[in-house]
């Protein structure tokens, strides 16, 4: 059986940041330091409510940038003023993890924020202070996947960044390590 070809940036992360980081914070065991644990994406789609077909159009795209098939969240509370009842479907979200996740990080950092207009770093700020970093994106369009004379309406995306570490510095340092740049806010 052949062996497959691991992606670029988890040959990366063996090679250069696993180093670097038990080198930084003084781990003795490999396994100790911080590593990717998912990535999340998630779409709401606020339109859904009145027309299905935006939901199915927000599905589709999520499985083409993924490459995987998403999930459809629904509502938990009612809230009448959106016209929002209890278990209605108002958006998809998809869990990567393994090569999938490797594989979409790389695009996201090669591919989809540089196509991102005014797109000055990362902010710093983002993290929830257990090691996570959340991002979102303004128009799904950035991923080369989404063809454009296909959608619908521009509608965001949001991505979590799941990370082993226990602190917000470690977490980026990891997060440094696969040229996911961070500016101050």
């Amino acid at each position: 059986m052949l062996k497959e070809e691991q992606p670029l940036f988890r040959r990366r992360y063996e090679e250069e940041v696993r180093p670097k980081l038990m080198e930084a914070y003084g781990y003795k065991n490999p396994m100790q330091v911080p590593r990717l644990e998912k990535v999340v994406l998630n779409m709401g789609v606020g339109g859904a409510v009145s027309d299905r077909k935006r939901l199915q159009f927000a599905f589709d795209e999520m499985k083409a940038i993924a490459g995987q098939l998403p999930v459809v969240t629904k509502a938990r509370v009612s809230v009448a003023t959106f016209k929002l009842r209890t278990g209605m479907s108002i958006g998809c979200k998809v869990t990567l993890r393994g090569v999938r996740m490797y594989e979409f990080l790389e695009r996201l950092v090669h591919v989809a924020l540089p196509r991102v207009r005014d797109f000055r770093g990362l902010n710093d700020k983002s993290f929830d202070g257990r090691g996570n970093y959340a991002l979102g994106l303004k128009e799904q369009t950035v991923f080369p996947e989404v063809n454009y004379d296909k959608i619908d309406t521009i509608r965001g995306l949001d991505i979590v960044i799941c990370t082993t570490s226990k602190t917000d510095a470690e977490a980026k340092t990891l997060l440094e390590g696969f040229n996911l740049v961070m500016n101050n806010g």
